[in-house]
């Protein structure tokens, strides 16, 4: 079936709608992965986006739910230069359109994606809408524009866990503060031998520390921080008094309450080639990310925060640590399991401080 993804600014990019989805709308982004496209339809951080896949050949592996990142889909929609007729793998359950079928999410292929990347990368990220019928121009340019303005809200709520719940035993006590986790987080804890207590976004402090963390974690989450302003709060509380580790969105939370502000990116970085340098060692990384917002530099001065690491694309801030609490924060993703970088060692830096 014929289908289309209508950008806000009207621009239309023709493909063809591989399963019976036939409207999804959602804010526009695109990843220069070239692996790991289970990781990414089912991360909470792309919750109600339409991501495009620069890599022109996608599902070739199919899937398996032991290598979801979360407990499903969380993706609007999907847009792909070409999907794999004949996936194979031993570890295979089943096929990406299947599994997008079953999800509920849209997948439109044979679109012109490079182009398409090139438009976001030139005018910034926009909504859009896929669908199977353009004959309403204007009305699919108000909805894009709508889904986009939506993504800017607190969406955290929609991916945090409901209730507490505990992971594995230790001698430390971790607890995390969801605001859309991973799987590979939990388990970078427990390897590490740590007992993982993971709470709702909407947790306050007191309760937090009835928990008697020996410190707390701020998981990595969709949207836009400054929209998620009980975290904010809690974590403004939890910070004087527990050693606190960030990463993606509790990386920019963790700086707004320690005074800071955050920036939209113009097209955020989503891949898993970013390169970070850590200004200490001049030691530089190659990073996951999925992140439309970075911290304001100039916005620092006074919260006690310094940097220690920075995009060498960009220039955007990638680390930040506090000069005298035990307070630090990563931008990217620190699992250190296959598929991602080699910076699991933060994980250690931080059980060091409990």
């Amino acid at each position: 079936m014929k289908g289309y993804l209508v950008l806000e600014n009207g621009r239309v990019f023709e493909g063809k709608l591989l399963n019976n989805c036939l409207m999804a709308g959602g804010e526009v982004v695109f990843t220069t992965a070239m692996i790991s496209y289970q990781d990414i339809i089912t991360d909470p951080s792309y919750y109600g986006q339409i991501v495009v896949m620069t890599y022109p050949l996608v599902g070739n592996v199919g899937l398996n739910e032991k290598s979801y990142a979360s407990r499903g889909a969380m993706v609007k929609g999907l847009v792909l230069r070409e999907a794999t007729d004949f996936p194979s793998h031993y570890e295979m359950e089943t096929d990406l359109i299947s599994f997008l079928n079953k999800s509920e999410v849209a997948v439109l292929t044979e679109v012109d994606t490079r182009a398409l990347t090139r438009a976001i990368r030139k005018e910034g990220i926009m909504g859009g809408v896929i669908t199977d019928n353009i004959d309403h121009m204007e009305w699919l340019k108000e909805k894009a524009r709508k889904e986009a303005l939506e993504v800017k809200g607190d969406v955290v709520r929609y991916v945090t866990r409901k209730n507490i719940m505990k992971f594995g035993h230790g001698s430390k006590r971790v607890v995390m503060f969801d605001l859309g986790s991973k799987r590979g987080v939990i388990d970078s804890f427990l390897r590490r031998g740590c007992e993982v207590i993971a709470v709702p976004a909407d947790t306050n402090a007191e309760e937090i520390l009835h928990l008697k963390p020996d410190g707390v974690f701020i998981s990595d989450g969709p949207g836009d921080p400054a929209a998620v302003s009980y975290a904010i709060g809690t974590c403004k509380e939890i910070i004087k008094q527990k050693p606190v580790f960030g990463i993606g969105l509790g990386h920019q939370i963790l700086a707004l309450a320690m005074g800071g502000k955050t920036v939209k990116l113009d097209f955020g970085h989503r891949g898993g080639n970013q390169p970070v340098k850590d200004l200490k060692t001049n030691r530089v990384y190659i990073t996951t990310q999925n992140h439309g917002y970075s911290i304001d530099e100039t916005s620092l001065e006074g919260t006690g925060l310094e940097v220690t690491m920075r995009n060498l694309n960009d220039r955007t801030i990638e680390a930040v640590k506090h000069k005298s609490l035990p307070v630090f924060s990563v931008q990217f993703d620190p699992e250190g399991y296959p598929g991602y970088s080699e910076t699991g060692f933060f994980f250690d830096d931080f059980i060091a401080m409990l």
